[in-house]
């Protein structure tokens, strides 16, 4: 008896999406933690069907709380509405390729302190899920071979960075990482606060608490005194 080898397609018709996204990870043998950018492995057409499974596992979440969703009109459409959330919005971060930067030569051979800042981050973290909102200053020391990218494209990277599960100072590490390898400095300075609401919503319930982390490269960690000069510059935080 002959047998017939079908098309990929069709072997593959009932494979959830984000297995075979999972699939080609491993392949890869790549790294897919909550704050990696996986968007190489996902092919197109493919999100919309991340969609649908997201919103059918998030609907057997509400099931499993016992909400009576379909008999709450508040409740009908929810595992749709936050599985958009995650992947359109506040995970957006993991599923998109990093935006397209225009960068320019240093013509007028900058080498003067620039910050930009404060930047609106939100994030949230990858313990428990919750919001984390706060803002990032950007300290760069440019030199004559550093890429000048505009104002704006500051806050679309930290945006990109900061549109998955995080926790605060792995992000500020991978803010740092892809500003220096876009403009290639000679220093880079950041310095980020931001409220948790795991602490304010959950837990110890403490409203007040912010936690500020920073990230010094190049000349930053080796002249004392620019560092100086950035944290003095930058408004009163709070």
């Amino acid at each position: 008896m002959k047998l017939t080898t079908l098309p990929k397609d069709v072997t593959d018709e009932g494979t959830p999406v984000s297995v075979k996204i999972r699939e080609r990870l491993t392949q890869a043998r790549k790294r897919f933690h909550a704050n990696d950018n996986i968007a190489e492995f996902i092919e197109p057409g493919e999100m919309e069907k991340l969609l649908d499974e997201v919103e059918v596992k998030m609907q057997g979440v509400l099931d499993s709380l016992v909400i009576d969703t379909a008999g709450d009109h508040n409740t009908h459409n929810t595992a749709r509405r936050v599985a958009k959330l995650y992947l359109s919005e506040v995970f957006n971060g993991r599923y998109v390729p990093v935006p397209t930067i225009t960068e320019f030569p240093n013509a007028g051979h900058l080498n003067e302190l620039l910050i930009v800042g404060p930047i609106t981050v939100r994030s949230a973290c990858s313990h428990h899920f919750c919001p984390i909102i706060g803002k990032v200053w950007i300290g760069v020391m440019p030199n004559e071979h550093t890429n000048v990218i505009g104002l704006s494209k500051y806050a679309r990277l930290a945006e990109w960075i900061m549109g998955r599960p995080q926790i605060q100072e792995e992000a500020v590490v991978q803010l740092a990482d892809l500003i220096m390898e876009k403009t290639q400095p000679d220093g880079l300075a950041i310095v980020m606060e931001a409220s948790h609401f795991c602490m304010s919503w959950r837990g110890v319930k403490d409203l007040d608490s912010k936690m500020i982390n920073s990230v010094m490269r190049g000349v930053f960690l080796k002249d004392p005194a620019l560092r100086r000069e950035f944290l003095a510059l930058i408004p009163q935080k709070g």
